[in-house]
């Protein structure tokens, strides 16, 4: 089955950085097509858009992190890289990792980012 793992969160001081990174593993997943999106959630319902790239296009960003955020990606790993600069505490919540593929969605578990004050 396809499996989406996040990786790389952890608790960093106000000001520090972050790599996080996210790999699709499994069957059945055109992940050069795919779309990647990174989404975050406190312990609220809310989940909202970090960062995001459909397959052939340029990586988009919210307005919180656009200048700070970075979005890599290597089709032929699966895998995708989301640096963010200038934490601050804020920006702690749950990072999630989405591969959309023509057909089906995949979610990662999620990964803890705590910034410290």
């Amino acid at each position: 089955q396809v499996q989406v793992v996040e990786s790389g969160g952890g608790l960093v001081q106000s000001g520090g950085s972050l790599r996080l990174s996210c790999t699709a593993s499994g069957v059945g997943l055109l992940f050069s097509g795919s779309t990647v999106g990174w989404y975050r959630a406190t312990p609220g319902r809310v989940r909202e858009l970090v960062a995001s790239q459909s397959s052939g296009s340029r990586p988009v960003y919210a307005n919180s992190m656009e200048g700070r955020c970075t979005f890599t990606r290597d089709n032929a790993k699966k895998t995708v890289t989301l640096q963010i600069d200038n934490l601050n505490p804020t920006d702690s919540a749950v990072y999630y990792c989405r591969v959309q593929s023509t057909s089906k969605s995949y979610w990662g578990q999620g990964t803890q980012v705590t910034v410290s004050s």
